[in-house]
């Protein structure tokens, strides 16, 4: 049996005390405790501790110390038990004392994936122009199940989806007066497949979305292209330079139509 000779307060963290004990040979520092675990243990000058009770009161306090490093990233912001898993996994936490931990988060209703995904959908919604699908896979990599993520997003109505990715669209096209109507609709058709909407959402917004070009604007656009295409074809002449010139105007989405107009102004000027 070894005994605390001494209990002195640490000088960077008022809530740690150093245990002092004599194991026969003298006194020597033997551990430090959170004053959680102090208490807990009842742990006092003169007490007699044997091996077993030392390595319990350590465990506990290894749980403790977790359980503070957890408290201190949930004050940040709501979290979700596996992003409070894996934090601790990063501060090389062993798993037992990790689970020990998540299940007094959990009885505390410190974490509740549930209510996280909720949260979570909501904060996105309000500040994000995201689509349902990116949202839910993100709460999938944030750890949470089909169940919790299903019905969290039914708070994201497809009108709204639509009225954002109409938002998006229509930005995307105020930006991109110098490309033809059809190059601009398929770059907004990417651009919200890639912020999570589905087609159906896709399709509506743009139908619905202010994105056609009047004939004047998608002259303007063409003109810009067609200065580019003709310094890049100028070496050519005749028949090929034509060919060259429709080619690479009709891959940036123009019609044959406005195509032949724009060639002729070029032979007129």
């Amino acid at each position: 049996m070894a005994v605390i000779t001494k209990i002195t307060t640490q000088q960077k963290n008022k809530d740690r005390f150093n245990i002092f004990m004599d194991y026969g040979k003298g006194e020597e520092y033997a551990f430090s405790v959170d004053s959680d675990v102090l208490v807990r243990f009842h742990l006092k000058k003169g007490l007699e501790i044997d091996e077993f009770s030392i390595q319990e009161i350590q465990y506990q306090d290894d749980i403790r110390k977790a359980y503070n490093l957890a408290v201190n990233y949930l004050a940040r912001r709501m979290r979700s038990e596996k992003e409070i898993k894996d934090y601790l996994i990063q501060k090389e936490v062993e798993e037992p004392i990790i689970n020990e931990v998540l299940h007094k988060l959990a009885s505390q209703k410190y974490i509740n994936d549930e209510e996280y995904a909720f949260s979570f959908v909501r904060t996105q919604i309000n500040t994000t122009d995201k689509g349902p699908d990116l949202i839910s896979m993100e709460l999938k990599e944030r750890g949470i199940n089909e169940a919790f993520i299903k019905q969290a997003i039914a708070e994201y109505p497809k009108e709204d989806q639509v009225e954002k990715a109409i938002k998006v669209s229509e930005k995307l096209f105020k930006k991109s007066t110098k490309e033809s109507e059809r190059i601009v609709k398929q770059k907004a058709e990417q651009l919200l497949l890639r912020k999570g909407y589905p087609f159906e959402v896709i399709h509506i917004a743009l139908d619905e979305a202010a994105m056609d070009k009047e004939l004047d604007e998608e002259m303007e656009a063409i003109k810009y292209q067609g200065e580019k295409a003709h310094r890049k074809y100028s070496k050519y002449s005749g028949f090929e330079y034509e060919q060259k010139m429709k080619q690479a105007l009709y891959r940036k989405g123009f019609s044959m139509e406005l195509i032949e107009k724009f060639l002729g102004e070029i032979e007129k000027s």
